[in-house]
C-alpha cells in the first residue's frame, strides 16, 4: 500500500469524523443545516470563503493555465481575493441585515415571481457547472496521487462520493469545520511543495533556462495580459457580489461585523496563493513538457518525496472538497427554499423540509457528474459560466443602493438579457467585439435594467420597508 494512498485515506476518514461531529450541531432545523444557525465566527467565515475560492480552479486550474502562459495565471486567485474583499467592504453588511437565505428570495421579496424563477434557475445551473469542475480536478488529483488505484473516471466518482457524503451529513457546519482542516492542509502543502520543487528543479535561474523562450513564463503580466487579468478581476468581483454559495457564507455569520471581517481576512489570504500554484505549473513545464496541462501539477508533485507528495496532493484534493461542499449545499438550498417550499409545498413541516434539503444535496450532486464528464478546460469554462452573475450583481446593487431606479419587472428582463448575451456570445463569434463576455454582460444587463426603469411603471418596495414586512 503506497504512502500517498494511506495519506488520502486518513484525510477522507478525518473529513467524515468532522462531519459526524458537525451533524449534531446542524440537527433540528433547516436553518441550522444550511446556515449553521447563523452562528459562524470570523475564523469559520474566513476558512469558508478561502475554502470555496481556493478550489480546483485556483490550484489545478491555475497550474494548468501557468503550464501554458506562465506566472500571470496566478492573477486568477488574486482576483478571487479582491472579489472577497469587495464583498466584505461593500455588501456583506446589507446582505446580513436583510435576514434572507438566498438571492432568489431577495428577488421574490422585491420583484415579481417570474424574476425569482429565472433567478433560481440560473443560479443553480451556474453552481452546478462550477461544481462539476471540482469533480474534474478531483479526478485528476486522485489519478496522479494513486495511479495504481484510481483512473481519472474512478477518481471523479470517488470525489463525488466524498463531496456528497460530508455535505449531506452535516450541512454548513460540516463544510465550515472541515474547511479548518482543508485550508490549513492546502496552504501548508502547496507552499512546502513549491519550496521543494524549486530546489528540485535547481533554482529559479535554472528553471528560467529550461523554459521555452517564446512564452513569457516568468512574467507576472505578459502571459495572460493586462486585459485578461482585468477581465478575471471584473468577473470575480461580480461573482462575489451575487453568487449564492458566497452569499450563503456571509448569511451564516453570527453578526454583520463577523461577516465583513471574515471576507476581508479571507480575501487577503487569497492574494498570494495563486502565484504559488502558478509557479508549480511553470516548474511542471520544465519537468514534463509534453503532458496534458491538467496533469502537469499532480505529476510534478509526485516526483517529490512520497510523504510530501501525498500530503500536497491530499491538500489539493482538500481544495476541491471545500469548494464542492459549499457549492453543493447552496444549490440544494436554492432548490428546497426557492422551488420546493415556494411553489410545491409551502406548508411543509420543518422535519420534512430538512429531509428535502438533504435529498436535494444527493440528487444535485449526482446530476453534476453528467456535467463533469463533458467539460474540459477548467478556467475558461469557469469564466464563461460565472459571467452570467453580472445580471444578478446588477440587480443586487441597484436594489441595495438605488431602489428608486428599480421596477417590478427589472429582475426578470435583466436575467433574460444576461442569459441571451451568453448564448449569443457562444453561438455567434461575430458579436465578440470585447476581449471577454463579461464586458458585454455588464453593458447589456445595465442597459436592460435601466430600460425597464424607463418603460415599467410599477416600482418595488424599498429594501427597508420590504424587510420590515417579513
Amino acid at each position: 500500500m503506497s504512502i500517498p494512498f494511506v495519506i488520502v485515506c486518513i484525510y477522507i476518514a478525518s473529513l467524515f469524523v468532522i462531519s459526524y461531529f458537525a451533524q449534531r450541531r446542524s440537527a433540528g432545523s433547516a436553518a441550522n443545516y444550511v446556515l449553521a444557525g447563523r452562528q459562524l465566527t470570523t475564523p469559520l467565515i474566513t476558512v469558508s470563503i478561502v475554502g470555496l475560492a481556493v478550489g480546483g480552479a485556483s490550484t489545478i486550474g491555475v497550474a494548468e493555465q501557468a503550464y501554458k502562459v506562465g506566472l500571470s495565471a496566478g492573477w486568477y486567485t488574486t482576483a478571487w481575493g479582491l472579489g472577497a474583499i469587495a464583498m466584505g467592504m461593500l455588501v456583506a453588511r446589507k446582505y446580513r441585515e436583510l435576514n434572507i437565505t438566498t438571492i432568489p428570495e431577495l428577488l421574490g421579496r422585491y420583484y415579481d415571481k417570474k424574476g425569482m424563477i429565472a433567478g433560481v434557475s440560473c443560479q443553480i445551473v451556474i453552481q452546478l457547472v462550477v461544481m462539476s469542475l471540482q469533480y474534474i480536478a478531483g479526478g485528476s488529483i486522485l489519478c496522479a496521487l494513486v495511479p495504481e488505484v484510481f483512473t481519472f473516471t474512478s477518481g471523479v466518482l470517488t470525489s463525488a462520493a466524498v463531496f456528497i457524503g460530508i455535505t449531506t451529513i452535516g450541512g454548513m457546519w460540516s463544510a465550515s469545520l472541515c474547511n479548518i482542516l482543508n485550508v490549513t492542509l492546502k496552504y501548508i502543502g502547496i507552499i512546502l511543495a513549491t519550496i521543494f520543487s524549486v530546489r528540485h528543479a535547481g533554482g529559479i535561474s535554472n528553471i528560467s533556462t529550461l523554459l521555452p523562450q517564446n512564452v513569457p513564463y516568468l512574467s507576472f503580466f505578459d502571459g495572460v495580459g493586462i486585459v485578461g487579468i482585468f477581465s478575471w478581476i471584473l468577473v470575480l468581483v461580480t461573482v462575489n457580489l451575487s453568487l449564492q454559495s458566497i452569499i450563503q457564507i456571509s448569511l451564516g455569520a453570527k453578526d454583520v461585523q463577523t461577516a465583513r471581517r471574515g471576507f476581508i481576512i479571507g480575501g487577503l489570504m487569497m492574494l498570494p496563493i495563486g502565484f504559488v500554484s502558478a509557479l508549480l505549473g511553470v516548474i511542471a513545464k520544465t519537468m514534463f513538457p509534453d503532458v496534458s496541462p491538467a496533469l502537469a501539477l499532480p505529476m510534478t508533485i509526485m516526483s517529490l518525496n512520497p510523504i510530501l507528495a501525498g500530503i500536497t496532493l491530499a491538500a489539493l484534493w482538500a481544495a476541491d472538497v471545500s469548494t464542492a461542499c459549499s457549492l453543493l449545499l447552496s444549490s440544494a438550498t436554492l432548490f428546497s427554499q426557492d422551488i420546493y417550499k415556494k411553489f410545491i409545498n409551502p406548508n411543509v413541516s420543518e422535519k420534512n423540509f430538512l429531509a428535502v434539503t438533504k435529498g436535494s444535496v444527493l440528487i444535485l450532486g449526482l446530476l453534476t457528474l453528467l456535467f463533469a464528464m463533458t467539460i474540459s478546460g477548467i478556467i475558461n469554462t469557469l469564466m464563461i459560466g460565472l459571467s452570467l452573475t453580472a445580471a444578478f450583481s446588477t440587480i443586487v446593487l441597484f436594489t441595495l443602493f438605488a431602489p428608486a431606479l428599480c421596477k417590478k419587472n427589472a429582475a426578470f428582463y435583466t436575467i433574460v438579457t444576461g442569459l441571451a448575451v451568453l448564448i449569443l456570445w457562444q453561438t455567434f463569434p461575430a458579436i465578440r467585439i470585447f476581449p471577454h463576455v463579461i464586458y458585454l454582460e455588464w453593458l447589456a444587463c445595465l442597459g436592460a435594467f435601466l430600460l425597464t426603469y424607463v418603460l415599467d411603471s410599477a416600482p418595488i418596495a424599498s429594501p427597508k420597508s420590504a424587510a420590515a414586512e417579513q
